[in-house]
């Protein structure tokens, strides 16, 4: 197979991310996970004491910050200026400071330009709001997935309580309902589907039968 790049959306708690990673597995394409470069801006806001409404400087950080990805689908680590922060972005403040900052439209450029210099090589499989329709748009396979509030909370609480985080469903379920209105109404680069791909809810679908669908339609597109 020719080394495509793979563009997957859709909001927090669709699967992309798990799904992303096992589509790089099989094909031994490079994972980028791109909210974990927004999450290292937001990092290093709250690090340097940045005010995050403050855009002019977040945009400065995002500029001059060195973030790199290293590692395999399952052992990524991120790095923020040659600092291991893999485990500090994970942290409920950094999620907060990355969902605000990442509506900033100078940031997002930023961002743009380090997920396009990471990709340049192809053979990539990269997931978060925008790659379809900013990052990549001629991406060669385009995914959108996404799956009912009730599920994508379940997952995301799931996920939180593995870190260590006492949290409940309720309270989970209005965290993501607040990311979704200010991904789907910011104004830079909202959350939508791109007309080309291909939408995948995920809400009842194990997590094989979404991969398999996604390496179907990559091979389809390898051949074109």
């Amino acid at each position: 197979m020719d080394k495509l790049v793979i563009a997957i959306d859709g909001p927090s708690g669709s699967g992309k991310s798990t799904v992303g990673k096992a589509i790089a597995r099989r094909l031994g394409y490079l994972y980028i996970d791109s909210g974990a470069v927004y999450r290292a801006v937001g990092r290093k806001a709250l690090d340097t004491n940045t005010s995050l409404e403050d855009a002019t400087s977040v945009a400065r950080l995002a500029n001059l910050s060195s973030i790199t990805l290293e590692g395999d689908p399952d052992h990524l680590r991120v790095f923020l200026d040659g600092r291991d922060v893999s485990g500090q972005i994970r942290l409920p403040d950094a999620s907060h400071a990355s969902s605000v900052v990442a509506t900033i439209p100078e940031v997002r450029e930023a961002v743009v330009e380090k997920l396009r210099e990471m990709a340049r090589a192809g053979g990539v499989v990269m997931d978060g709001r925008d790659i379809g329709t900013k990052v990549f748009p001629d991406a060669q396979v385009k995914l959108f997935l996404d799956a009912s509030l009730d599920v994508r909370a379940r997952r995301r609480c799931e996920e939180e309580r593995e870190r260590g985080r006492d949290v409940t469903a309720d309270q989970i379920r209005e965290e993501l309902e607040a990311r979704d209105r200010r991904d789907c109404e910011r104004t830079a680069t909202p959350l939508v589907k791109a007309p080309d791909a291909v939408f995948i809810d995920t809400s009842d679908l194990p997590l094989d039968a979404v991969v398999e669908r996604a390496l179907e339609i990559a091979r389809t597109r390898s051949q074109t």
